[in-house]
């Protein structure tokens, strides 16, 4: 599903009604999803790391940065306001549909790009990772009941 126009349908649907798409709200990034995701050490490093490994199309409008790969849709949405923030929103890119999986926001100290995409390669990792669990549970045969 790399159709542009379907895809913008698609984040106007979840951006008009976030709360229905994601009933557990928004993730806001503070010091303890930093910690969670073992990103404190690097969040105040200089060096340069490895970040985002997949290889994504690169889609800028004015309101928003889209990247579309084979697995993912991710909206980048940078907010102006008093205190700059930035909402992420990443869905899983089907054939036929999308299914928006989780937003997170960053501002303040922690809305930097760096830090962005640092969040939100762990985000993905652990979207794939459950993915291909839900889809090893489903292949396996339940077990055998005991001939008593």
């Amino acid at each position: 599903m790399n159709k542009l126009t379907k895809l913008d349908q698609y984040f106007k649907k979840y951006m008009k009604e976030l709360n229905h798409w994601l009933p557990d709200g928004v993730v806001q990034v503070d010091l303890a999803l930093l910690a969670e995701f073992e990103l404190l050490d690097s969040f105040f490093d200089e060096k340069s790391t490895p970040a985002l490994t997949r290889y994504f199309h690169v889609v800028e409008s004015f309101e928003k940065i889209t990247l579309i790969n084979d697995q993912f849709v991710i909206w980048i949405v940078p907010e102006k306001a008093e205190i700059p923030r930035t909402l992420i929103l990443i869905a899983l890119n089907y054939p036929d549909h999308l299914d928006l999986e989780i937003a997170f926001m960053t501002k303040g100290v922690y809305n930097t790009s760096r830090l962005v995409l640092r969040i939100l390669e762990k985000f993905l990792f652990e979207i794939q990772e459950n993915e291909e669990l839900l889809k090893r549970m489903g292949s396996e045969k339940p077990p055998e009941e005991p001939i008593v």
